[in-house]
Parts: C-alpha cells; sequence; structure tokens
C-alpha cells in the first residue's frame, strides 16, 4: 500500500481533489441539474444496489470481446509474423493494408448485421476488426524493425524456421507486438460499449443506455463509474503483464 501511494499520490490527490468538486457543485451550488448530476452519496448508494446487474453486464460484454480479441491475437500476431519475413506478399498486399486499416469500423456495421444472422456475431465480428488491424500492423512493423545482427547471428549459429520465430522473430518484435495490442485492447472497450448501446439487451454500455432512457443519471454515473473501473484494472493488468514479458528493455533502461 506504502508502494502504491508513492507512485500514485498525485494521481490520488487529483482523484479526491475531483470528488471533492463534485459534492461542493451538487450540494452547495445550483449550477447543475441534480436529475442529471447526482450528488455522489446518491450515486455510492444506488452502485451497490445496482453490482448484480452490473456484474452481469461484464459477463455479458465479456462474452463478446474475449473470443473476438482473442482470435484477433492470434491472426493478428500469426499474419503479421507471415508477411512480416516475406516481403514479395507484404509489398503486394500493402496497399490494401493501408486502404482497409483506416476505415472507420461503422462502415461496417450495416454489412454484419445484413450478413450475420444475431447482433452477438455482428459485433463480435466488429470487434475483431477493431483489435485486429493494430496486432497485424504493429506485428509487421515489429518484425521490420528487427536489428540486423539479430539476423546475421540467427544465420551464424544456424537456426531452424522454428527456432528462429520463437527464440528470435517474437521476442525481438514483442514490444511493438504488444503496443499493438494495447491499442486494440482500448479501441476494443470503445467499439463494444458503442454497439451495446445501440442494439444488445444486455452488457456494460447497454446497462448506461437503458437507464438513460428512462432518465435515471444515477444508475447512469454508476454504471460509468463501473465501467471505467473494469477498463482501468483490465489496462493496468495489461501493462504489468507487458512489463514482465519485456523485462529485458526495462532492464536495457536501468542500464542507459
Amino acid at each position: 500500500m506504502k508502494k502504491f501511494f508513492s507512485i500514485y499520490i498525485y494521481t490520488t490527490i487529483i482523484a479526491l481533489a475531483l470528488i471533492a468538486l463534485w459534492v461542493y457543485i451538487t450540494k452547495f451550488t445550483d449550477w447543475l441539474s441534480p436529475l442529471i448530476f447526482p450528488s455522489p452519496d446518491l450515486v455510492v448508494v444506488v452502485f451497490f444496489k445496482a453490482l448484480v446487474e452490473l456484474f452481469q453486464g461484464f459477463i455479458s460484454s465479456m462474452k463478446l470481446l474475449v473470443p473476438s480479441f482473442l482470435l484477433a491475437l492470434v491472426l493478428g500476431i500469426g499474419g503479421g509474423l507471415f508477411f512480416g519475413v516475406r516481403p514479395k506478399p507484404r509489398k503486394i498486399l500493402t496497399p490494401f493494408f493501408n486502404a482497409f486499416s483506416p476505415l472507420p469500423l461503422t462502415l461496417f456495421i450495416p454489412y454484419a448485421i445484413a450478413l450475420l444472422p444475431t447482433f452477438e456475431l455482428a459485433s463480435m465480428f466488429i470487434l475483431f476488426l477493431a483489435a485486429f488491424w493494430p496486432i497485424f500492423l504493429g506485428t509487421i512493423q515489429g518484425v521490420l524493425l528487427i536489428d540486423n545482427h539479430f539476423w546475421d547471428n540467427a544465420k551464424t549459429i544456424g537456426l531452424d524456421k522454428k527456432d528462429l520465430i520463437l527464440k528470435v522473430i517474437i521476442p525481438a518484435s514483442s514490444p511493438l507486438i504488444l503496443n499493438g495490442v494495447g491499442q486494440s485492447l482500448g479501441l476494443c472497450f470503445l467499439v463494444l460499449m458503442t454497439a451495446e448501446m445501440f442494439g444488445a439487451k444486455s452488457g456494460m454500455g447497454y446497462f448506461i443506455q437503458y437507464y438513460t432512457d428512462f432518465t435515471q443519471y444515477d444508475l447512469v454515473l454508476a454504471g460509468l463509474i463501473f465501467n471505467s473501473i473494469v477498463i482501468l484494472v483490465i489496462m493496468i493488468t495489461f501493462e504489468r503483464i507487458k512489463k514482465r514479458m519485456l523485462f529485458w528493455t526495462n532492464l536495457k533502461n536501468e542500464a542507459g
């Protein structure tokens, strides 16, 4: 706990200041409508009352997100490695990668809904696209930026194809691969919340939209806080996993 506060002391101070400002505005002024901006104590009460419903929405959301993200992880890294080490196919298809990867995901939503039998499958397809491109392109970029001495050393010791991939290419390109994974994870949450607010019957985004329709803004804020906590925990967990996987870069930075 002491270590936590030593690292996040200023973050904690800012958070407490924002809560204090929220209390002051909602309790001691009439600047904002109490219907739309209820006081923190009311939000805390409904937060705990709705906790079971919030967790049910979380589970529903993860049923969409996890399979889509894992599939994008496998195909993104696998495809990125394939094209990263093969200049000719990469040169031929790079214009297509550059053309399709920046397209807004909203353009694919009508086709996903029209072609796929359920909203869940359509959502999973859009989530897959959101996660795939950052991982795929990050992996290609990671392979292309591998220092030449890694390739020379691999040729010198005569590594076979499997060992070359597992012991040289993946470790050397892992910083950019993991950067792509982090970007895709953040983008997936954005897409997930948006999708669930406009067609789902459950989920973290649906919870917020449902209570917005009934103007129950205490529950809307409770949902926003819950979603923020979930995303924060997941992203912090990912950053810790990333730091552990890239321990050798940490040692390099300390030595520098």
